[in-house]
């Protein structure tokens, strides 16, 4: 169970509403993290330019990236 809430889109503040915007335009829902996280949009901010530059960057292509994310966080259960 978590501790924190996960806030919907609507529920957000209106200085974080664009960076969930995007991610329903890209794809389709806003990721359960970043609902969490968003109870910090510092942290929300720098945490979204991290993600974006890590998987848009460098020798290992993005659909690779993706993949290995979803499968470590199945083998370690995360619901994330």
């Amino acid at each position: 169970m978590s501790r924190l809430s996960k806030l919907s889109p609507e529920q957000a503040e209106v200085e974080t509403r664009e960076v969930f915007q995007v991610f329903i335009k890209e794809r389709g829902r806003v990721p359960k993290m970043l609902r969490t996280v968003v109870h910090r949009p510092e942290i929300l901010r720098t945490m979204t330019d991290h993600f974006r530059t890590v998987m848009t960057t460098g020798p290992v292509e993005r659909r690779l990236k993706e993949l290995i994310s979803v499968r470590v966080s199945h083998l370690i259960v995360c619901d994330y």
